[in-house]
């Protein structure tokens, strides 16, 4: 029963897994198609919104330390617009964005943004910010209905301007804001039937996918209900041998006793008889005896002392007759007792063969489970590893496909702004520049992804010796060292088995990170260090634990396993240049030898970083 509940344990997890993946593959083809636009509009309308603010004002806004603006609703564009408020400012003032889930909230702030995805009111909304100096800037709502006005058209966006509403509001519209708005209703509502169609196309071809998906769901809990039913066909098989069984064993327990107790009776009986027949032989000699005596007593008196002396004779054969029985007596109850322990024994003897015998058949039948699931282990791994190997040829070949569209923006972006920089205003070109800057760090990254693809997939090491890969390692790094004036302290380190390249890119990393995460008027001091060390159940050779310590500026306690983590950074660029990605390929070097990394760290104080290589 135990292996039929095991057995049913791994199918339906198997079916589980199943759906899972169904559901996973069709919903990532729904979604793939839309991504790469989305992130693009995205941008763009954090960038909308942006010069929205930077083309209009009020009287009161030089009182204003910070740019505030509002977004409401669950909605994603704060995301956007926090990144580009750490580049940006609005009016030489640094911008702030705020969260807001109910209109009666909003106050304190210079713009709101809603989406009318999220089925906010405007009308409502105009009635709770009205004379609070906000401007109100809506996405997809009726033409004239907000302040401005964004509809989507195609990859990019479209505006109209409610000029009375603004005014009224005592804000200042630049001419240039004006000069692109759409000015006509007819043309709104022709833009915003097309993007009714669009998104009716894209809702038909979802519904086309989820039912394709119900299908497969539909099929899988059909197999499942198959499968099910076998199983209690199984079940009952088994406990009806199950049943049987038990009866055998106890018929086989009562044979057994009613054998045991006809040996012990008929052993008794065979006594009884022996005994008995000697004592007839002994009464029928003395009945023979005391006749003979009486023929004497007839025939004369004068043997009477004669036969006096032989009855006492006759009385002593008597008590040694008794004391013979007595013996005979003790022995019979010894043998009884002999015979009591031989049954008991046996008893024990067959308890034992039993007992033996189920642990035996307990043990064939783990056994057998044990094997299958064995295979079944070794089944999973191979697809696991066939798994991994297809997911890191995904992320080869989506980083290097990524990588077309990145150079094709970076050389527009050249070339607009080699040709056309002169025709636009100093925010253009700052957006221009962000443009630039974001697709030159999308490239760093995705170079940086496909860097960490590649680490673990070499798995033929040789020793290598550390000092000669240290020693190579600060010469390249010379200028950086120069630099900064670190002082670098090598103790002596072992040769050890490994990759060369990746256990260089180990190293490189550790230690730029040593001379880049310091403090502006101190100079790096690092020292690399490595002891041997046993494993203490002593099943290998053991393991060399290598230690790089520096006095930067240390790691906070509640980061110390984030860091490891890709693209995790815990400054920004502006303070620390990098892509977030080296503790991450130094983790997956390590593991992929077969150790581990870890780090102890005060912060202020300098970091430490430790590592195992197997001996």
């Amino acid at each position: 029963m135990m292996y039929k509940l095991q057995y049913i344990s791994i199918l339906k997890t198997y079916s589980v897994y199943v759906l899972i993946c169904f559901t996973t593959f069709f919903s990532t083809q729904i979604q793939a198609q839309d991504t790469s636009n989305e992130e693009v509009k995205r941008l763009q309308r954090a960038i909308f919104i942006f010069n929205f603010a930077q083309q209009v004002e009020w009287q009161n806004l030089a009182e204003e330390s910070t740019y505030k603006i509002g977004v409401l609703g669950p909605d994603r564009t704060i995301l956007d617009l926090q990144v580009l408020s750490q580049k940006r400012k609005i009016y030489g003032k640094p911008v702030e964005i705020i969260r807001f889930q109910l209109v009666k909230n909003v106050k304190d702030i210079q713009l709101l943004y809603v989406n009318h995805k999220y089925n906010y009111s405007i009308d409502y909304i105009l009635s709770k910010i009205s004379g609070k100096n906000i401007l109100l800037i809506g996405e997809d709502y009726n033409f004239n209905s907000s302040m401005i006005n964004m509809v989507n058209v195609g990859d990019s966006f479209e505006y109209e301007i409610n000029s009375n509403r603004i005014e009224n509001e005592g804000f200042i519209i630049a001419p240039s804001l004006k000069r692109y708005a759409i000015s006509s209703s007819e043309k709104w509502k022709r833009l915003y039937k097309k993007t009714e169609r669009s998104l009716q196309k894209e809702q038909k071809e979802n519904e086309e996918n989820k039912t394709i998906i119900r299908d497969k769901e539909q099929e899988i809990k059909h197999q499942q209900s198959k499968i099910t039913n076998q199983l209690e066909k199984l079940g009952d098989q088994e406990r009806e041998i199950d049943d049987k069984r038990e009866e055998i064993n106890r018929r086989n327990k009562e044979i057994e006793h009613l054998y045991t107790q006809s040996e012990i009776q008929q052993k008794k009986y065979e006594e009884k008889i022996r005994i008995e027949r000697e004592l007839e032989k002994n009464i029928q000699e003395q009945i023979s005896f005391i006749k003979k005596q009486d023929q004497r007593i007839k025939t004369g008196k004068e043997h009477i002392d004669e036969q006096t002396e032989f009855l006492q004779r006759q009385e002593d054969q008597i008590k040694a007759q008794e004391e013979i029985l007595v013996q005979q007596t003790s022995e019979i109850e010894a043998q009884k007792k002999i015979n009591i322990l031989l049954a008991s024994l046996v008893v024990i003897i067959l308890a034992t063969g039993l007992f033996v015998y189920r642990a035996y058949i307990v043990k064939k039948r783990f056994s057998a489970t044990l094997e299958k699931k064995n295979e079944a282990i070794h089944q999973q791994s191979l697809e696991l590893e066939s798994k991994n190997k297809e997911l890191e040829q995904f992320a080869y070949i989506a980083s290097h496909d990524l990588q077309e569209p990145l150079n094709t923006i970076s050389s527009f972006i050249g070339l607009i702004t080699e040709d056309y920089g002169d025709s636009f205003d100093d925010v253009g070109k700052e957006s221009l520049t962000f443009i630039k800057d974001a697709s030159i760090r999308m490239k760093k990254l995705i170079d940086s992804l496909l860097e960490y693809s590649r680490l673990g997939r070499s798995k033929e090491y040789k020793a290598v010796d550390t000092n000669t890969l240290l020693k190579e390692l600060l010469t390249d790094l010379k200028s950086s060292i120069d630099k900064t004036e670190a002082k670098i302290k090598v103790n002596d380190i072992p040769v050890i088995k490994g990759s060369e390249v990746e256990l260089r890119l180990l190293f490189q990393n550790l230690i730029s990170n040593a001379i880049k995460f310091r403090c502006t008027d101190v100079i790096p001091e690092i020292e690399i260090s490595c002891v041997k060390k046993n494993d203490t159940n002593g099943k290998t050779g053991g393991f060399w634990e290598f230690s790089i310590r520096d006095n930067g500026i240390g790691i906070p306690q509640q980061h110390k396993e984030r860091i490891f983590a890709i693209f995790q950074r815990l400054h920004s660029r502006e303070q620390y240049q990098g892509t977030g990605i080296g503790l991450a390929h130094c983790k997956k070097i390590v593991e992929s030898h077969g150790g581990e990394i870890w780090l102890n760290s005060k912060e202020g104080k300098g970091s430490t970083f430790y590592f195992t290589i197997p001996n």
